[in-house]
């Protein structure tokens, strides 16, 4: 195991996933809201490398041949259907308690997936890269944005992209990202996020823009309480979005 003391780690934000890590895999558990959200995070993270990299989005196995790296990928809900999708997937997390979940899971599934217990910046000193980088529901959660982006961005090698996924900071995200998804509804422990960290969409690319990389899309999720489950709203980037970056 790597040395995970990164300037970018919060340790009480490792604290609070590492006590609930054995709860990862339960679709009804503290993790349901990104059970829900992971068929509407996977469909745009594939369509959106496909066109990248000009793939058949509908093809048997679109992201064949990519090596993507999915930081802080938590107990590998992302990590497990990309390699289904065909890629060469490295799930990195400074919780070693999820990636132990993570880990053992993949294997139950017969899944090829190398998995990590290390930060970012440890992959760039060792000099890695990759086609595609993930970072899904992370960047509220490190203690120095800016500094995390740098990490993440150089793990991109040219020619390849970066997919995002958070919180705007807005009011709206407060009420529902906060107070309903912590207070009201219970689907996350109270105190899961601190809204002064979530981050706009004007941050995120101000972040990006010193290393190379460029917004090339922004896309909202929004959730529908009568159908109970979330979909794309290209125009409503008020709670949740997704965010598509490249390096040319």
């Amino acid at each position: 195991m790597a040395d995970t003391a990164s300037s970018t780690i919060d340790s009480r934000e490792i604290e609070k996933f590492a006590a609930i890590a054995d709860q990862w895999w339960d679709a009804e558990g503290e993790f349901k809201p990104l059970h829900m959200l992971n068929p509407v995070r996977v469909g745009y993270i594939r369509d959106r490398l496909c066109a990248r990299f000009g793939r058949d989005p509908q093809g048997p196995k679109p992201l064949s041949g990519l090596k993507i790296c999915d930081i802080g990928c938590g107990g590998g809900l992302i990590c497990e259907p990309l390699t289904r999708l065909g890629a060469q997937v490295t799930g990195v997390d400074a919780t070693g308690q999820s990636i132990d979940v993570a880990y053992n899971h993949a294997q139950r599934m017969g899944l090829d997936i190398r998995y990590r217990h290390t930060t970012a910046d440890e992959l760039v000193a060792e000099g890695e890269q990759f086609d595609a980088v993930v970072n899904m529901e992370v960047v509220e959660h490190v203690s120095d944005l800016q500094a995390f982006i740098m990490d993440a961005a150089a793990l991109v090698q040219p020619g390849g992209a970066m997919v995002l996924s958070t919180f705007n900071r807005t009011a709206k995200s407060f009420a529902l990202g906060v107070v309903a998804a912590e207070y009201v509804l219970r689907w996350l422990p109270r105190g899961t996020h601190n809204w002064r960290k979530f981050v706009k969409p004007s941050e995120l690319a101000a972040a990006l823009r010193p290393t190379g990389m460029t917004v090339a899309d922004v896309c909202g999720m929004a959730y529908n309480p009568i159908q109970d489950d979330f979909h794309l709203a290209h125009r409503d980037v008020d709670v949740n979005y997704l965010a598509f970056a490249v390096k040319d």
